[in-house]
């Protein structure tokens, strides 16, 4: 529980936590509120929830912190985002480096390894959850597939396209493409780990006879997985042609 960390009475300037933001953000929302703070129509709160957060949202957000309370009372920033870009990461440090009294942070990431480690020192941190659910069926399901199949699994992955919109005082963004992207390669690698303990051979989808030992396997196959997850937290990347690689080089494995 995401409580369990939070002390009413002695709250910190800044919490980073990193987990799903469909299941820590409900939590927050529930300490916040027994806090006697209203999460809707209050000038003194304010949720941001993107894909990735931009210098002009850093800005904002360091508007929005200089301003006076309206109530008198506490302050409440929760911001969920996949990614945030160098720049406001800058921006944030510079925010963080001087607390404004009765002003509270939440930032909420699915990996918090892409921040600088001097933002990160800022904050205090909660240890993530590893709970990937039914990520880790679907998981189980695409090593089996044959490599078209995968292409096509892929393809219905990433069809879906955000909307985005604004709700008063909230911005809310759904999970994205690259998000959901995210957590599945993170269910396949857990599910190749497991795999590969009891399997001596492997064989490539995209190479037809190809067969490599799981020894000599390991290191290239989870390389590309790792890169392919950095270049997904990159904006401009293609999320279908950096999955359609993993595809390419995960092992295939018989139901």
């Amino acid at each position: 529980m995401i409580s369990e960390h939070l002390n009413e009475n002695n709250l910190h300037h800044a919490y980073l936590i990193e987990g799903a933001r469909e299941e820590i953000v409900p939590e927050i929302f529930i300490f916040i509120e027994s806090l006697g703070i209203q999460t809707a129509g209050n000038p003194d709160f304010l949720h941001i929830s993107t894909d990735s957060f931009k210098i002009e949202d850093a800005r904002n957000l360091k508007s929005y912190e200089g301003e006076k309370s309206f109530s008198g009372g506490k302050k409440i920033f929760i911001i969920s985002a996949n990614s945030i870009l160098l720049e406001a990461q800058n921006t944030l440090l510079k925010m963080f480096e001087e607390p404004i009294e009765n002003t509270h942070f939440f930032l909420i990431m699915p990996d918090s390894n892409i921040l600088l480690k001097t933002l990160v020192s800022r904050f205090y941190i909660i240890p993530p959850r590893r709970c990937l659910g039914g990520e880790l069926e679907v998981a189980e399901k695409f090593i089996t597939l044959p490599l078209q199949k995968r292409f096509d699994f892929i393809k219905e992955l990433i069809s879906e396209i955000d909307e985005k919109e604004e709700e008063g005082n909230e911005i809310v963004a759904p999970d994205s493409v690259r998000s959901r992207a995210l957590k599945f390669l993170n269910a396949v690698e857990t599910v190749l780990h497991k795999k590969l303990k009891n399997s001596a051979v492997l064989t490539l989808p995209g190479i037809p006879g190809g067969t490599y030992t799981a020894q000599n396997f390991l290191v290239s196959c989870f390389e590309q997985i790792f890169k392919a997850r950095e270049f997904l937290r990159q904006p401009g990347s293609s999320t279908k042609s950096l999955l359609e690689s993993v595809a390419l080089v995960v092992p295939s494995f018989s139901k």
